[in-house]
């Protein structure tokens, strides 16, 4: 395949033909200001021989010191108002100020000059300056003008004196084929040079960017790399990794020993076979953290040579936490298995609702208060369990749901009261809590039987992991003033792992072997539904044994207007 048919690069942009996103080399600014300074030290350095030889060999020629202040000041003023980039490269009148006058100033002073002092040789300044910075016309059409002036200058002395032309013509003439020479080597270099200025700064840019790109890359990978040389010291590590290292390696820099911490030598071995066998390694191994806790994890190994020599060779270590992956693993048997609970449930709402007719028409006629009490009790249960089966549809179809459920204006105080008290009441010797209620008379759109299944699976959650005391367990609501109101339940347990953090509102994801993981992914819709937000944070409240950190989901609702509606039945809001 040739050059023209490959893909292009991600760096394609970055070309020195191509682009028009590099920055400008440098070098021909610098170039430009540099003769901009010669220029001004020449001129003062041809005032003060002038002046010099004057004082020394009398009389004093007042055109040449003339001529030498005037260009003295002249250049003065050009590198004063000098713009910090070069004129255009093409020839021009914007180059009369520098070469144009340059050129008509040493050839004056040849003219002028009555010793033995020759200025030719300074008319390759403005012949470099055209060469370096000018393109090759603008050189070519300054080396001309020079020789031509100096062919000028030596036929006009001998048509003054009638000496004989032929020398001084002769060596005029190879001064100025010297300037047409000097002239093309340098402006080929000079090309040259831009040209591998603006190859090594697209180069250095393609590098920037691919550094970038791969410390960006590495940095947001979920599982840990870490890059170990042949001396077993941790070049570079990633954010995953480190976590996955523990509380040692949080903070340490990289350039560290492998072998610093103990629960580090599964990995040290590791890459010490890896070295020593010349090959790629994998193996499931356990770190201690700390302590108390231990994680599982997957570590593969990959030696890349950078260098000629062994020593020169690195290790690239890739750490993949055992339990995210039997957790991905897991959330797609449970994603398939709720598909298969949704087509269920699916199926079992159309004789759900049979049944609930039924039971309609059979209160109508039923007088005794024993059988009504029956028949209240089986439409009590048929809308529960109508309830959980549109739970486990609104999972299914969560992503075709229109949007907002506008629900009921729901006193927020009252409600959680409510639930809260009917939550205590099942199991009042270990469900205890501390109720905090300062959002006052505001009304908050959302179900409350929605509101009840929301509290549920949070205290259930809290109840787990909170401590023995009785301000263990706190659920609090608060309306500050210009905010919305807001619900807050906080419980004193330990802090979350952050790969369990990372999941934590996702279907069927638990740290928990019997859990199904649709607790909080249920109250994430639910709150979604009625234009409410619910997250999880680590903050501290106040407790009898002082302010202490905790777990704490926080809602914030959406007010609504004061209303007396009625919250609709579960399986009157199924679609058909």
């Amino acid at each position: 395949m040739s050059t023209d048919d490959a893909p292009p690069s991600w760096f394609s942009a970055l070309d020195p033909d191509s682009s028009e996103l590099l920055p400008l080399p440098g070098t021909p600014s610098r170039l430009w200001h540099g003769f901009l300074t010669a220029r001004l030290m020449l001129a003062l350095a041809l005032l003060m021989l002038q002046g010099l030889s004057n004082l020394l060999t009398p009389p004093i020629n007042a055109w040449v010191m003339g001529l030498g202040g005037v260009y003295f000041g002249l250049t003065l003023l050009t590198r004063w108002r000098a713009t910090k980039q070069p004129p255009s490269p093409e020839m021009g009148t914007h180059w009369l100020p520098t070469i144009g006058l340059d050129l008509l100033v040493f050839s004056a002073l040849q003219w002028l000059q009555t010793g033995s002092m020759n200025y030719a040789p300074l008319v390759v300044m403005p012949v470099l300056m055209a060469a370096t910075l000018g393109s090759r016309l603008l050189t070519l059409s300054s080396a001309a003008a020079g020789t031509l002036l100096l062919l000028v200058q030596t036929w006009s002395l001998h048509l003054l004196t009638g000496n004989d032309p032929a020398a001084p013509l002769m060596q005029a003439g190879i001064t100025g084929c010297g300037y047409f020479v000097v002239g093309l080597l340098v402006h080929q270099l000079a090309q040259r040079l831009a040209r591998e200025e603006r190859i090594s700064n697209s180069s250095r840019l393609a590098a920037q960017v691919q550094a970038q790109v791969n410390t960006l890359v590495i940095d947001h990978l979920r599982d840990g790399v870490l890059v170990i040389d042949a001396r077993e010291v941790v070049c570079a590590l990633n954010p995953a990794a480190r976590s996955l290292l523990g509380s040692a390696a949080a903070q340490t820099a990289p350039g560290f020993w492998l072998g610093a911490h103990p629960q580090w030598q599964p990995l040290l071995d590791l890459a010490r076979a890896t070295f020593g066998q010349a090959r790629a390694q994998v193996q499931d191994t356990e770190l201690r953290l700390d302590a108390q806790s231990t994680a599982q994890v997957h570590v593969r190994t990959r030696l890349t040579r950078s260098g000629q020599q062994p020593t020169g060779n690195l290790c690239v270590m890739f750490v993949h936490d055992l339990r995210e992956l039997e957790a991905r693993l897991r959330t797609e048997k449970l994603a398939a298995m709720g598909r298969v609970s949704a087509a269920m449930a699916h199926e079992i709402r159309n004789p759900l609702a049979a049944i609930t007719q039924a039971n309609a028409l059979l209160e109508e006629d039923i007088q005794d208060p024993a059988q009504r009490r029956l028949v209240q009790m089986v439409q009590h249960n048929a809308q529960r369990l109508a309830r959980i089966v549109e739970e486990v549809l609104d999972i299914a179809r969560v992503e075709h749901q229109p949007g907002a459920d506008p629900g009921t204006a729901m006193p927020l105080d009252a409600s959680v009261a409510a639930c809260c008290r009917e939550w205590c009441q099942r199991d009042p010797a270990r469900r205890r809590l501390q109720l905090d209620l300062r959002a006052g008379q505001v009304q908050v759109s959302f179900d409350p039987e929605h509101l009840r299944r929301v509290l549920d699976n949070l205290l259930d959650n809290a109840l787990r992991y909170q401590g023995l005391h009785a301000d263990s367990l706190q659920v609090s609501t608060r309306h500050p003033a210009g905010h919305a109101p807001s619900l807050m339940v906080w419980s004193d347990g330990a802090p979350m792992e952050p790969s369990v953090e990372r999941h934590l509102f996702e279907p069927f994801f638990s740290s928990e072997s019997r859990s199904s993981g649709l607790g909080l992914y249920i109250c994430r819709q639910l709150c979604e539904r009625h234009g409410a937000h619910i997250a999880y944070q680590r903050t501290s409240a106040a407790t009898a044994r002082g302010r202490l950190d905790g777990n704490a989901f926080v809602l914030d609702f959406t007010t609504a207007a004061t209303g007396d509606g009625q919250p609709q039945l579960a399986f009157d809001t199924m679609p058909s």
